[in-house]
Formats: structure tokens, sequence, C-alpha cells
């Protein structure tokens, strides 16, 4: 398959509105935009996932939104499946998917391909997180370490997403994490890669321009209702905080305040702790970005839009210079 382009970033740095820019353009043709975000594939989650709106959305094909129900699961290799079989029907249609979003491991599993892994209960996944919320991840870390010393030895004691799955595998097979990639790659098992990706990375180099832009959104959510979401969204019969939806930042805390907890009890309070949540995860992010090579890296603060639209088309081979060096 032809090189897609792929627009990546930590919260609130932007992503979005650049995509729309460069759908407006042209520059591409006409674009559609394929979402690689694991909060937006949710129903009824859309003031706290800062989902596009129906106007944008009527305006410029979104894909990969509103997938499934927020108790419902979705897997990394759900999601690739699923961002195959959009970019295929785009490409069709002689028009230029665009990947945009903010879950590296999203973007790791597009870009490098997923081993063939086996999946696991939502129970196990409720019994690891209560754990977690009672210990800690460094204990769990050290659980790991315990039955799959060469998966615990790569990933750091606050790696809650990857810690969970190692244990999740482990506790409902017996086998390490590390074993059953070592079999999927012997066997040649497997999703392969989604397609070569020429890949823009938004990253600010002011941290305070960013957590001001993501402590502005969150204010901005509360205003729009989205404690009135979450309050819909606890009525739902069987969905619960153990969740991966309500695991969301943002939705977590919310949840949290509607439960009286302590320290979350008063909206204000509740707001901080998201706003504090929010800013770890973009940490967590711009992490991840650091770890990639082979991507090109703009300061979505000092660059204009037209100067990112203008990088994106060097990225696809449809500019001969570029305004950003």
């Amino acid at each position: 398959m032809s090189p897609l382009l792929c627009i990546l970033g930590p919260t609130a740095s932007g992503k979005s509105g650049l995509a729309m820019a460069l759908a407006r353009s042209e520059q591409l043709g006409t674009v559609e935009i394929v979402s690689i975000d694991s909060a937006l594939v949710y129903t009824g989650m859309d003031i706290g996932t800062a989902k596009p709106s129906k106007a944008d959305r009527d305006q410029v094909a979104h894909h990969l939104i509103d997938l499934c129900a927020p108790e419902a699961a979705h897997s990394v290799a759900d999601h690739l499946k699923a961002a195959r079989s959009a970019v295929e029907g785009i490409a069709s249609r002689g028009h230029t998917p665009l990947l945009v979003g903010g879950t590296m491991l999203y973007f790791k599993a597009l870009r490098d391909g997923i081993d063939d892994l086996p999946t696991c209960r939502p129970q196990t996944r409720a019994r690891i997180a209560d754990d977690a919320r009672r210990l800690g991840w460094p204990a769990l870390h050290a659980r790991l370490t315990e039955h799959d010393p060469a998966t615990a030895a790569r990933l750091s004691v606050h790696d809650a997403q990857r810690i969970a799955r190692a244990l999740e595998v482990y506790e409902e097979t017996g086998q390490a994490l590390s074993a059953w990639i070592a079999l999927s790659r012997q066997r040649g098992t497997g999703l392969p890669p989604i397609a070569p990706l020429r890949t823009l990375a938004l990253e600010p180099v002011d941290r305070r321009w960013l957590h001001d832009r993501i402590a502005q959104r969150l204010h901005d959510m509360m205003q729009g209702g989205f404690l009135d979401e979450v309050r819909a969204l606890r009525q739902r019969e069987g969905l619960s905080a153990q969740h991966p939806s309500m695991r969301a930042v943002g939705y977590r805390q919310a949840w949290a305040h509607l439960d009286g907890a302590a320290g979350f009890e008063a909206p204000e309070a509740c707001l901080q702790k998201a706003i504090e949540a929010t800013r770890q995860l973009a940490k967590r992010q711009m992490t991840w970005l650091r770890s990639f090579g082979d991507i090109r890296r703009v300061d979505p603060q000092t660059a204009t839009v037209d100067q990112l639209i203008t990088v994106c088309a060097e990225l696809m081979g449809r500019a001969k210079t570029s305004p950003i060096r």
C-alpha cells in the first residue's frame, strides 16, 4: 500500500484543528480522517473526549469514531483491523486517508504490526485494576518481575497499561507475555503493519503552553456539561468505573466525584484532579513520541497552520520546500 500521512501529538496540541485545516486546504486532494484515539471509539463519550463536532464530521468524513458501547471491549488488534478496512475503503474512492490521534500504542501497532497474543477476560482485568488501586503500580511491577522478568525489565514501574497487560496474559495463561511474543514471531502470526507511515509529530517545546491549553479545555468541558455526560453513562447497565472506557482521563475523575470519593467531593477538586491527570497523560505521550524514530517533529506553538500544512504536503511529496527547518 502507498505511504499514509499521520499526525501525532499529545492531548490538546492541536491535532484535530490541523487535520481539519489540511482537509479544507485540498493540498492532498479529498481527505478522510481516520482516528487513532482509544477514547473516540466509544459512543456516549463526546464532551470528555473532545470528539469532532457534527459540523466537522459533516464537512470531512471521519472514521473509527463511535465504534462500540462504553462497556464493550476494543483492543489494539480491533483498532488495527478497523483502520486497515477504513484506509482501504478511502483509497478505493480515490481519496486520501489521514491518520490522526494521540494513542501511541495504536500508532505503534499501525506502524509495526502486532504479535498474536491471547485475549483476557474482563474479570481478570478488573481484578488487576483493583490490586493496582490497593497496592500501587510499583507493587504490581514487582509481581510481574517474579513471573515475567524479561517484560518487567523493559517497563517503568509506573507504566500501568503495559504492566496490566503483561499480568493479564500471565494470569490467564500461566505463560509470560515475553514467551507469547517469541512464539508469535517464531510462527509468523499476528497482524502486519497497515502501511508505511509519513508522520508529523506536534511536540510543544514550552510545556506551560500545553498545560494552559489542557486546563482551558477541561474548563470548557465542565462548562459544556461533562458531568451530566458522565451521570448519563453511570446509568448504563453493566458499565462500571473498572471498564477501560471509564478509566480514560477526565472520566475516571468525574466518576470518582459523582461517587463522592475522598478528595473529589467538590466540582473544583474534580476539575483540578482531571487537569493533573491529563497533564500526566500528555507527559507519557511525549515520552512515547521521543522513542519513535523517522518522524518529523514541529513545535505547534511557533509554527503557523499554513506552515504545518506545507510540512504535511512535503511529507507526502506534494511540496518542493519546507517552511520549517
